[in-house]
């Protein structure tokens, strides 16, 4: 009988393994990704010293502070004269909470130890696949609540002062309950390598059909798993384990309704935004449902697509830009 017991464990132990795809070995070079404090150089500003404090941000941080200026500030960055008035301003308002923000900023990126090392993961593995790839800067800002990340060839930026935690209390003022969720310090890995996939890996389809958008998003969403593949699914979609739950027990519903209202070839602008843009639910679904279904209905196929094609790498995934040809060779059937 143990013996039995111990053969029926050894199988059960195989198919768990076979069932998902491992694609990293263990021994990949590990690629450092440079983070700069910008963050802690601007909280250093000093009304007293505002114009001196400037001109060193100019120096040390050219490019960024300009583009951080225009960008958040929204004013000319050649106005130094302006800045000096709207800088001290900005960093100690109280309205908004700003001052207060700041110091609770310092307090959570204190130590960013983990963040690095999960960067560096993140990285490491994009290089893997794609070696060409050059490791862009980090940038750490203080954003006013105006943006989490932008991007450009040089860099990327992250504003802070956007991931202090989900029960933050300013940002009951600014965002909506449901945004909430991502709002914490360690969604930032996530964010910034999925952000950076959509930006290098860009859509190719010439149709602009809800299915063409689902499966470019679900291609994104399934390489940005399989790089952080220890963390559950519903981190990396940024939902709670609850709205997870939710789409899984009620999957093939989902399914069968978004056949039967024949979604998937409509090019309404309307019908794809409701299904993939970020809210409250998907209103084409149910308002029981979480937002940005669409998506997360294109990784399913996606990582049917992947179980039942195993020759296929991730690089070849990602370079297949004929969403028909993924949903028909997925054999999704949920």
């Amino acid at each position: 009988m143990r013996k039995i017991i111990y053969i029926l464990l050894f199988i059960l132990a195989l198919t768990s393994c076979q069932k998902g795809r491992t694609y990293w070995p263990k021994d990949i070079a590990t690629q450092e990704v440079e983070i700069v404090r910008f963050d802690n150089a601007l909280l250093n500003v000093h009304e007293a010293t505002v114009n001196e404090d400037i001109a060193v941000l100019y120096a040390e941080y050219p490019e960024f502070m300009q583009d951080w200026v225009e960008s958040v500030l929204g004013i000319p960055s050649y106005d130094t004269a302006y800045l000096a008035e709207v800088l001290p301003q900005f960093l100690n308002d109280t309205l908004y909470g700003f001052k207060y923000t700041n110091a609770r900023e310092k307090e959570v990126f204190a130590d960013i130890s983990d963040l690095q090392k999960e960067l560096n993961k993140g990285f490491s593995r994009i290089q893997y696949l794609y070696p060409e790839t050059e490791i862009p800067t980090l940038y750490l800002f203080i954003s006013g609540f105006n943006a989490s990340i932008f991007f450009r060839d040089e860099y990327i930026g992250v504003g802070a002062d956007m991931y202090l935690g989900s029960d933050y209390e300013y940002y009951n003022r600014v965002v909506y309950e449901y945004q909430k969720q991502t709002m914490r310090k360690e969604c930032i890995p996530v964010d910034v390598v999925s952000a950076y996939l959509f930006h290098t890996l860009l859509y190719t389809s010439k149709q602009n059909r809800l299915l063409d958008q689902m499966i470019y998003r679900g291609k994104i969403m399934y390489l940005t798993a399989q790089i952080y593949d220890e963390l559950p699914g519903y981190e990396v979609m940024g939902w709670t384990k609850e709205q997870w739950d939710w789409c899984v027990k009620n999957e093939r519903a989902i399914w069968h309704l978004v056949m039967d209202k024949r979604d998937l070839f409509k090019t309404e602008s309307l019908v794809i935004s409701s299904y993939l843009n970020d809210g409250p639910f998907t209103l084409e679904v149910s308002q029981e449902s979480p937002g940005r279904l669409g998506i997360w209905l294109g990784w399913r196929i996606v990582e049917s697509f992947m179980e039942h094609n195993e020759h296929v790498s991730l690089q070849e995934l990602m370079a297949e830009g004929d969403a028909q040809k993924i949903l028909e060779l997925s054999l999704y059937k949920p």
